[in-house]
């Protein structure tokens, strides 16, 4: 069975429908718990994800990779599965998860897709059908056995940026990473917000400079100074 975790920080516009969707497209209903870990958000997301009927956990250390881990921590099921608050799974994802693991994977993804038809957009999402560490990040979501994630130490808290791809490098040691065929829906937000193109840049710069090793400090000041609306 499935614990989902949804790290949610200012997230009452869109937690809602996550989980009133994650119910519906779970046809065999294997998702016993939808945690939802919060960030210390100052709207409504708590009360709004509590009465949707997900377990609501007051982290005190904000961050993702920090919110991720205790609701990990206190995931009761044997599959984890990482979901971003504004993303919604295929239809049967929870299924296509159970089997993937019957057939020898301990963790995977779905491919992705966009809430917006820009053709850009979709080129991306074209991208994310092939298994390369390169193109990982957590809107596709992350499906993981718990024992596979406690051993390789789970996210990094001393990451700021970055951790939802880092820990595939570590996760991958312990066995078959499948990418799903399904898509998952993700929202295109910071796209309309700050520009399709000038989006893509930014995500490019700091994710070259994470390569580079640029700390973590740099990083995340780039990220506010360049992208609107953000949320770190």
């Amino acid at each position: 069975m499935i614990s989902i975790i949804i790290p949610t920080f200012n997230e009452e516009e869109n937690i809602a429908e996550t989980i009133r969707e994650i119910k519906e497209r779970d046809s065999e209903k294997l998702v016993i718990e939808i945690i939802v870990a919060d960030g210390q958000s100052t709207d409504q997301t708590i009360e709004v994800a509590s009465k949707a009927g997900a377990i609501v956990l007051s982290c005190k250390k904000k961050g993702r990779a920090a919110q991720m881990n205790y609701g990990a921590s206190a995931a009761n099921e044997e599959i984890l599965y990482f979901l971003h608050a504004d993303s919604i799974p295929p239809k049967n994802f929870s299924s296509s998860i159970l089997n993937a693991i019957k057939n020898n994977s301990v963790s995977g993804c779905f491919r992705l897709s966009f809430d917006h038809q820009h053709w850009f957009l979709k080129a991306n999402c074209w991208f994310t059908k092939f298994d390369v560490n390169a193109v990982r990040f957590g809107d596709q979501s992350l499906f993981v056995q718990k024992n596979v994630f406690e051993k390789s130490g789970g996210f990094r808290e001393d990451l700021l940026m970055m951790e939802d791809q880092e820990i595939i490098h570590r996760i991958k040691r312990f066995g078959k990473f499948t990418v799903m065929n399904a898509e998952i829906k993700t929202s295109a937000r910071k796209y309309l917000d700050n520009g399709i193109y000038r989006m893509q840049a930014i995500f490019f710069r700091i994710w070259f400079l994470y390569y580079l090793g640029y700390p973590q400090e740099k990083l995340l000041k780039l990220h506010r100074r360049l992208i609107r609306e953000h949320k770190l």
